[in-house]
């Protein structure tokens, strides 16, 4: 039995590839290196990993004080990693960029500890540029990535998604959601939320589910929940009676919600575009405008340019468009099957394959 260390959090694209590579490692020993205070914690608590919990948080923007306090919190997270290493001796370590995967790949390449690392983004992070040249092998979702990268083992896998989308059928996905099997759209702005995308949608949620028998499942974020109910008691009072609408601040099972689906409402985070093609959904993009290198942009980008989805821009969301958009695909059925056929092309299943399979190979 080997022994990893698996990283990378603050939001779901950097913990849920990391994830669905642990859960791949059958028989192997996993410890994740995570922030206690950040969602990837109830997520490694769910699947019962050992977690090894180290402070750290996003860099500052601007060299001042904060960005010296920063400095000194990531040293700290970089201490606190090797000894971790030394005490729990992991044959590699696994990180999927961001800065909380950071401090366990820099505690790697000082203990010199082999380490491998995923970047999902069609330009790279910032963490996985400074440390890709010491890594013993990179992986990617897209052949563009490599040429920012200064490592010749570099690997176009794909996103790591997880094996449910290869199993669960759409009938059985609307199943397990109390569904009924007909047209479903999904909304969700990330595990955030998008205040943006909540605003424009929760006008047009009756319409919807009125005007075109449309079931929407909702995923508002956690902290704009509230807000979002507080706006549709006064838009639509008998929403709670409405079995078309199913909204919560999050859901859990996103693998059950994509499969659910046929349209997508989405960020454009490179581990939702995986997870939207593996499920043949037509998506309509409104990516975060103030994503790290304007990555949301690019990958939302890159879907339009395969004739994989449609792209609206953060600032001119709203309910008028929003509902134009949607109902045009409703209405033009080759149109929306072009759609899917074209994101369902675009889907990599065997991504986490190759990565565990590069991850066992360094430390041979």
């Amino acid at each position: 039995m080997s022994r990893f260390f698996i990283t990378g959090g603050g939001t779901g694209g950097h913990i849920y590839p990391a994830i669905a590579v642990a859960e791949a490692l059958k028989g192997e020993e996993i410890f994740y290196v995570g922030n206690p205070k950040n969602l990837e914690y109830d997520i490694v608590a769910q699947k019962g990993y050992k977690f090894l919990g180290v402070n750290v948080h996003g860099m500052p923007r601007h060299a001042n004080f904060d960005f010296i306090k920063w400095m000194f919190q990531l040293g700290i997270a970089v201490l606190k990693c090797c000894l971790y290493i030394r005490k729990y001796k992991p044959d590699a370590v696994f990180g999927t960029g961001g800065y909380v995967s950071a401090p366990a790949l820099m505690a790697a390449k000082l203990m010199h500890v082999p380490y491998m690392m995923h970047d999902c983004d069609a330009q790279p992070g910032l963490v996985t540029r400074k440390l890709s040249s010491g890594a013993k092998c990179v992986s990617v979702a897209f052949d563009s990535a490599c040429k920012f990268l200064k490592n010749k083992n570099c690997y176009v896998n794909g996103n790591p998604i997880r094996s449910a989308f290869k199993t669960l059928s759409k009938e059985d996905a609307r199943k397990n959601m109390g569904l009924e099997n007909k047209l479903t759209i999904c909304i969700m702005g990330g595990s955030q939320g998008a205040r943006s995308i909540n605003d424009a949608s929760v006008e047009v949620l009756k319409s919807f589910s009125k005007d075109f028998d449309l079931q929407i499942i909702f995923q508002t974020g956690k902290k704009n929940y509230e807000r979002v109910i507080e706006q549709l008691v006064v838009i639509y009072p008998e929403y709670e009676n409405d079995k078309n609408l199913a909204v919560k601040p999050y859901f859990d099972d996103m693998v059950t919600v994509l499969k659910a689906s046929d349209i997508a409402v989405s960020r454009s985070g490179s581990l939702s575009i995986s997870e939207i093609c593996a499920s043949g959904i037509a998506p309509i993009f409104v990516p975060y405008p103030y994503a790290a290198a304007d990555h949301q942009r690019k990958n939302a980008k890159f879907m339009v340019e395969k004739n994989a989805g449609i792209y609206i821009e953060d600032n001119e969301i709203n309910e008028k468009l929003l509902y134009e958009t949607v109902s045009a695909l409703i209405n033009d059925k080759e149109r929306l099957q072009e759609l899917q056929r074209n994101s369902f092309a675009l889907a990599k299943f065997d991504g986490t394959e190759k990565i565990v399979e590069q991850l066992k190979e360094i430390i041979k």
